[in-house]
């Protein structure tokens, strides 16, 4: 998805004095810039595994049920090991930039490539005597592999099965059992520390979510293998010390 429209500038302008109709001074004169964000959201064809709410480190995204799919929360720090981890490609990193130039702003919404861990069953059971032929596990499974009919045990062909556990996690009798093996993050960012830029303000170890980077006697040390790589450190580092940048074979 690469979407892009404008909006003539004066409109704009038009909007930033309605919005602030209660201020005494307004200044609607808008210079040129660009502002870029990102975001993550998961689309309704979540298959409601709950890998995703497992595996965020950050717990961001709330657990998926039966009857609501998993959904991203306020406190995401754009790491994407959720879009990583989906099974079904369901969540998806979107990119907004704007840039206002000299007659109109143009906005620009893209969705990033993010590469996929590896996800492999190693073996999935399905407890008869607690199984009721519900269907739900059959409803929710993403490749077809889930055999339910009413009055019959439930069967799973294991050459079908991808391991995601959504079967598992909406069973209502906790009737199936599985044993799976998920793959290593992917490295698709990388941090780079100006050391002589930076000030030992500390905001960069205030606000890491994980503890990666700590002061000691005024020294950065960073730990790598702890680094999820969001955009947290290197968005509120007030002399841009910190830079993260994405790696040249991702778009």
């Amino acid at each position: 998805m690469d979407i892009t429209f404008k909006k003539d500038k004066n409109v704009l302008k038009d909007e930033v004095i309605h919005k602030a109709m209660d201020l005494e001074e307004i200044k609607p004169e808008i210079e040129k810039y660009r502002l870029k964000r990102k975001c993550i959201t998961i689309s309704p064809e979540c298959i409601r595994c709950n890998l995703c709410t497992e595996e965020c480190p950050v717990s961001a995204i709330s657990e998926a049920k039966a009857t609501k799919p998993a959904k991203v929360l306020d406190n995401c720090v754009n790491c994407e090991i959720c879009a990583q981890t989906c099974p079904v490609k369901s969540i998806h990193v979107i990119e907004s930039t704007s840039d206002v130039e000299d007659e109109e702003v143009k906005y620009r919404l893209k969705e990033l490539k993010v590469p996929h861990r590896t996800l492999k069953m190693k073996n999935i059971e399905v407890a008869e005597d607690k199984c009721i032929s519900c269907g739900t596990c059959a409803k929710f499974c993403p490749t077809g592999a889930v055999n339910a009919e009413e009055g019959k045990p439930t069967v799973i062909d294991k050459s079908a099965c991808v391991g995601c556990g959504a079967c598992v996690n909406v069973c209502p009798e906790n009737a199936i059992k599985l044993e799976r093996e998920l793959g290593p993050v992917l490295k698709t960012k990388e941090l780079s520390i100006d050391r002589e830029a930076c000030v030992s303000c500390q905001v960069c170890e205030e606000n890491c979510p994980v503890g990666a980077i700590k002061l000691e006697d005024g020294e950065l040390v960073f730990s790598e293998d702890k680094c999820i790589l969001c955009e947290v450190c290197s968005s509120k580092c007030p002399v841009s010390a910190l830079k993260l940048e994405r790696l040249s074979n991702e778009s």
